[in-house]
């Protein structure tokens, strides 16, 4: 089973000042442009193999996606590259928005 977190939880560590916690979006730019979550480190799934090296392997970060799918795709594959540190957000930015930010447009 993939370590994960909750919309809300997430909300939390977002807003805890001394949590280093990054959010990691891994969806398409055009889906950033319906819905986003200020802050959010932006790497498509498909793109994060290429770009491992911008990602610092102590670095706690929870994954997000729409529903929670290919996020949990890529916190097995960082698992699998040494980062010990990564989250599957349970739900997606879809639960985040209906149970946490209800600003968030839902698509």
């Amino acid at each position: 089973m993939l370590p994960s977190i909750t919309p809300q939880d997430l909300a939390t560590r977002l807003a805890a000042e001394d949590d280093d916690l990054v959010l990691l979006d891994c969806r398409e730019a055009l889906e950033l442009q319906i819905a986003r979550i200020d802050g959010a480190l932006h790497i498509p799934m498909q793109e994060i193999p290429g770009r491992l090296d911008e990602l610092d392997r102590e670095q706690p970060y929870a994954v997000i996606c729409h529903h929670g799918v290919r996020s949990s795709h890529v916190v097995a594959f960082l698992a699998q590259q040494g980062f010990g540190k990564c989250l599957n957000v349970v739900g997606g930015i879809d639960a985040y928005a209906r149970f946490v930010d209800r600003s968030i447009p839902i698509y």
